[in-house]
This record gives structure tokens, sequence and C-alpha cells, in this order.
């Protein structure tokens, strides 16, 4: 069967599973998960979708979420969108599903904000990942000498990669804006209120504005404030002034509040997450490093760690670079440690087929295939990879090591960390591996654990 039909085959079984296509509400995918909302969550077979071929497991946190892997997703999920028409889908259904949504017993608020933040920046992480490459290799060929800084070369190189992060805030706005029920174009228009160079002629309480303060976390509030803003707007005004009255007024209401309220405000957020984040890991040092490690990978598993991206984004504007991605990676680390210790321990055939298929995109740093193909069903296994993975966290925190960029984890993270800081880096990375493959080769793997895979 060719790679085209098998995916197109993958996709049809996925969606029989999901209880057809008008039980689909919307989808989307990340890195590695097919994400759905569903309109009736008991149509839904969830040990059928398990057990195809291709699928390395389901989550159910706010969204369905198949995990199929990278590469692999984006194919499927193309495949999957052929056979559901997404814009023809009635409102009815979808507020049925975002009722269900709602509902699920472990749904806090805290999470349902979670899972917001996280719809925000998935669509971006593709961006992300490829300017935050270009930018951190272009550094590295500059400090290592084999390229001169004010060469054509490393200029174009530099805008190129840069770019992203100097306008972000615009697609940040756009995607909060839409996730709230606004339009797009008044996000982007809520997170230029911040960027606009005029405004650093306003002086308020006596003194000027500056550009870019508040960060991302001021133009969330911006933009979601002005989501809610022109849906309540909409409600009062007639449809046949609608277009002109209701984005005016909200765009007006925005900006007001904007330079009052939320750059000061979400200058003062941004300022406490940074500066508690470092007296933390100034604090706790090695132990918070640990903590921090371990406990990664259970973030990864509900899909939340997406929402620990603002954070990040904050951290390299304050800091010019981000101590908390070394530590985090770490996660992925102690995962490739457990695997490769499963697999010099097991004698079965699938589970080393298993292993073998997703240990290439767990040493990239996309550890979802080993979670849920390998270290999550086995058990005791994963938990093994979190203390791996807190003591290489523990490491790097002793050392200090930063990011220049956001991106992927694992090894491609080395062209993100300073010339000077690579080889800690690395070494950290390699005591996750040693230690994730001790802690699961002597107390966390077993054969006779392994049944499913005969």
């Amino acid at each position: 069967m060719g790679e085209g039909n098998k995916h197109q085959l993958l996709a049809a079984q996925i969606l029989e599973g999901l209880g057809g296509a008008g039980n689909v509400s919307s989808y989307t995918n990340c890195m590695t998960r097919l994400r759905v909302s569903l309109n009736d969550a008991s149509l839904v077979n969830k040990d059928s979708i398990k057990k195809l071929e291709g699928v390395l497991g389901v989550v159910e946190e706010g969204t369905l979420q198949v995990i199929l892997g990278p590469g692999v997703v984006n194919k499927v999920t193309e495949e999957f969108g052929k056979l559901v028409d997404v814009e023809e889908l009635d409102l009815k259904g979808a507020a049925s599903a975002k009722k269900a949504e709602i509902s699920q017993k472990n749904a806090t608020p805290f999470k349902l904000l979670l899972r917001k933040i996280a719809s925000i920046f998935i669509p971006l992480i593709p961006a992300l990942v490829a300017s935050g490459l270009i930018t951190g290799i272009t550094k590295a060929l500059v400090q290592g000498g084999a390229l001169p800084a004010a060469s054509q070369t490393a200029l174009i190189l530099t805008a190129i990669g840069s770019g992203l992060f100097t306008f972000l805030g615009i697609l940040v706005g756009m995607n909060a804006a839409k996730e709230f029920g606004g339009s797009p174009a008044l996000g982007g228009v809520a997170a230029i209120l911040f960027i606009n160079p005029a405004i650093a002629d306003i002086s308020l309480f006596g003194e000027k504005l500056l550009p870019g303060r508040g960060g991302l976390i001021g133009v969330l509030l911006a933009a979601i404030f002005i989501a809610f803003a022109e849906k309540r707007i909409r409600k009062a005004v007639p449809a046949s002034l609608d277009i002109i009255i209701t984005p005016t007024l909200a765009l007006l209401v925005t900006g007001i509040l904007t330079y009052f309220v939320f750059m000061p405000v979400g200058g003062l957020i941004s300022d406490g997450i940074t500066q508690g984040l470092l007296a933390v890991l100034n604090v706790g040092g090695v132990f918070a490093g640990f903590v921090l490690g371990a406990t990664f990978l259970p973030l990864v598993v509900t899909g939340l760690h997406q929402g620990l991206t603002p954070i990040h984004l904050e951290l390299l504007k304050t800091l010019g670079n981000d101590p908390l991605l070394p530590i985090l990676a770490m996660g992925g680390a102690g995962q490739v440690g457990a695997a490769f210790a499963i697999f010099a321990k097991t004698k079965r055939k699938r589970l080393k087929r298993a292993i073998g298929g997703a240990l290439p995109s767990g040493l990239l740093g996309i550890g979802e295939p080993l979670i849920y193909g390998v270290t999550l069903p086995l058990g005791r296994p994963f938990l093994t990879a979190c203390l791996g993975a807190g003591v290489g966290g523990a490491f790097q925190a002793a050392f200090h090591v930063g990011t220049s960029a956001i991106g992927v984890s694992g090894l491609p993270l080395l062209f993100l960390v300073p010339l000077q800081q690579i080889l800690l880096y690395l070494v950290g990375l390699i005591i996750s591996y040693a230690a994730g493959f001790a802690f699961t080769y002597w107390f966390g793997f077993k054969d006779e654990m392994a049944s499913e895979f005969s």
C-alpha cells in the first residue's frame, strides 16, 4: 500500500472510531497530535482507535487527541480534512461540543484557561521552531567566528530568523481573539496597540509609554477583551450598522483600556513571572531544577505544556535568554534513556520495533511517540524517565544554562544555546540519558511488564 493510501486509510479509520464526520465539530493538529472537538463524546470508541496501526495513543483533555507522531500527523490530518468539512458543520453541534467539553469533571477553570492558551500558541509552533533555529544557528556561526557579524549573509539570516519575534504579538493577538470568539483582525490590531512606535510620545501619570511594555501577557489581555467587547457591542447594534459601529467601538474602548490598564498590568504580571521564576531557580537551585525537570513529562501527557510558551517568550524578551527551556528539555532526554534501557532488556520484537521507530524523534526533542508508544503503556518506566529528567534538570539549573530562542528540545536545542554553554547543555543531556537509563534498567522495567507487546 502506498504512503498516500496508508494515511488515507488511517484517517478514515480514526474518523469511524470518532463516530463519523457528523460527530466532529472542529479539528486541528500540532507536531504530533490530531486534536478533535466532538459533538457527542459517547459516540467515540477510544479502544478501537488505540488499536489502529499507526496510532500511538489517545488522550482526552478538553479535546480528544490522537497521537500519531511527527510528519505522520500532518499527512493524516490532511486526509482527515478531506473527509470532514468543518465549514459546513452547524453551530448547534459546535455549541454542544463546547458544553460537553466544559462539563468534564476535571475541567477546572485553570485547566480550561491553559488549554485556551495552548490553542493560541499551537498553530505558531512551526514558525517558532523555524525562526528559533535560524536565529540560533546564525548566532552560533557569528560567535564561533565562521561568519562576520556585519556580513550581508549574517544580516540576511538574522532578518529572516528574528522577524517573527519582532511581530509575534500580532499573530498571538489574532489567534487569541479567534479562540475567544472575536474577529482575528481586531485581535491583531489590539496587539499593534502595544508595539506601535507612536505611543512613545504619549505620557500618562508623568511617564512616557514604552512600546512593547506588557509583552505577550498584555497582548493576551487586550485581544481577549476586544473579542468580548465585539460580541457584546454587536448584540446592541442594528445589523445594518454593525460593520461600522461594532469594530470601531470595540477598538476605541480596547485602545483606551490598553494604555491605562492592560499595558501596566501586563507589565506587572510579566515582571512577576520572570522575577518569580528566577527567584525559584536562584533560591531552589539544583532542587528546583530537579522538580521542574521531573514534572515536565506529566504536563506533556495532558498537553498543558503548550501553555508554558508565553512564559518562555516572556523570559526571552525580559532576560535575553530562557533558563527554563534547557531544564524542561531534560524531560525528553530522560525518556530517551528509559527507552534505551527497555530496548536493552526486552526480548519482545514488537516492543523493540516500537522503540526503534520512536527513538529518532525522541533524540530530536519530540518525546510523545516514546511516551504514548512505549513508557506510558508500560507504567513504571514513565516514572523512572521522569526521575532521569529531574537529574538532568538539576544539572542545567546548577550551571544556569539558557537558550537564545525557543525551539524543539533534545539535540537540536544545541543550536539555541550560547557557544560558551553548548558543552554544559550537552553534558546535562547525556546525564539525563544516563540517569533515565539507569533508573529504568535497575528499577523501572521487567520484560513481563510488556505482555501487550507480544
